[in-house]
C-alpha cells in the first residue's frame, strides 16, 4: 500500500529530496537531540560486540537482561573463547537461535584473542571476517566504539527509510548505500538512533501513529 501511494506521486527531484531530508533531520534533532546513545548495555568494546551478535532476532531489552549475568560469569574474552558450547547455549537460550549464536560468540572471541590480541578491530573488512559479524554488527561497533560515521540498517531503519521514500531497496546493504547518498555524514550514526526511537514510539510497525507524527508532512508513505 505504501509503495503504491509513493509511486503514484510526481517524481521528486534531487533538490526537492535534499530539502525534504533537511527538514526531516532538523525535526529529528529537535525531537530527540544529537546525543549518541547505545541501547545495549556494555562496558568494553568486546562486550558490545557479543551483545550485538546476540541481538539478532531478539530485543535489546532481552539481551540486556541476559548480559547482566553473562558478563559477570564470563568476565574476559578468554573466558568466552574457552567456554563450553553447551553451557553457553544454556546461558543465552532466551535470546533465540542460541546454538548458532553461542557457536559464533566462541569462534569470534577466539579470533579476537588469537589474531587481534584481545582488541576489537576497527575496519569493516576485519570486523566482518569475524564469526557472526555482518555489516550491521560491524557498523554498530564502528559507530559506537570508534565514532566512525556508519549507517546501521536494522528492521526499524529498513521499514521507516522506505516509508520516508529514501530508498526502494529491501536488502540491508543496498539500503545502507542509498542512505549514504542522501544523508550527511554527521547524521549517519544518529539516523539509526533516531529511527529506532521513532519506530518504537510513533511509527510502530503494526499500528503507525501517523496522526501525531512530527514527520508526517515530509513522509510520502504516511497513512491518510
Amino acid at each position: 500500500m505504501t509503495d503504491k501511494k509513493t509511486s503514484s506521486r510526481r517524481r521528486e527531484t534531487k533538490a526537492e529530496q535534499a530539502a525534504r531530508v533537511g527538514r526531516i533531520l532538523e525535526a529529528l534533532d529537535r525531537e530527540y537531540g544529537r546525543e549518541y546513545r547505545c541501547y545495549l548495555n556494555h562496558e568494553t568494546p568486546w562486550q558490545l560486540l557479543i551483545a550485538v551478535i546476540m541481538s539478532a532476532q531478539c530485543t535489546d531489552a532481552r539481551v540486556n537482561i541476559v548480559t547482566e549475568r553473562l558478563f559477570k560469569k564470563y568476565d574476559s574474552l578468554k573466558a568466552f573463547a574457552e567456554a563450553s558450547l553447551k553451557e553457553l547455549e544454556k546461558d543465552i537460550h532466551s535470546t533465540g537461535f542460541y546454538h548458532m549464536k553461542a557457536k559464533n560468540i566462541i569462534a569470534c572471541c577466539r579470533d579476537l584473542v588469537e589474531k587481534y590480541q584481545g582488541r576489537v578491530p576497527e575496519t569493516i573488512e576485519e570486523l566482518t571476517s569475524l564469526a557472526g559479524v555482518g555489516r550491521k554488527t560491524a557498523n554498530v561497533i564502528r559507530g559506537n566504539i570508534y565514532n566512525e560515521p556508519s549507517i546501521v540498517v536494522d528492521t526499524h531503519v529498513k521499514r521507516i527509510s522506505r516509508k520516508l521514500g529514501l530508498t526502494k531497496e529491501t536488502a540491508p546493504e543496498k539500503i545502507e548505500y542509498d542512505l549514504m547518498k542522501v544523508l550527511p555524514r554527521d547524521h549517519w550514526i544518529l539516523w539509526n538512533i533516531h529511527i529506532i526511537t521513532l519506530g518504537r514510539t510513533i511509527c510502530v510497525a503494526r499500528r503507525p501513529k501517523c496522526d501525531i507524527c512530527f514527520l508526517k508532512e515530509n513522509c510520502p508513505g504516511r497513512e491518510a
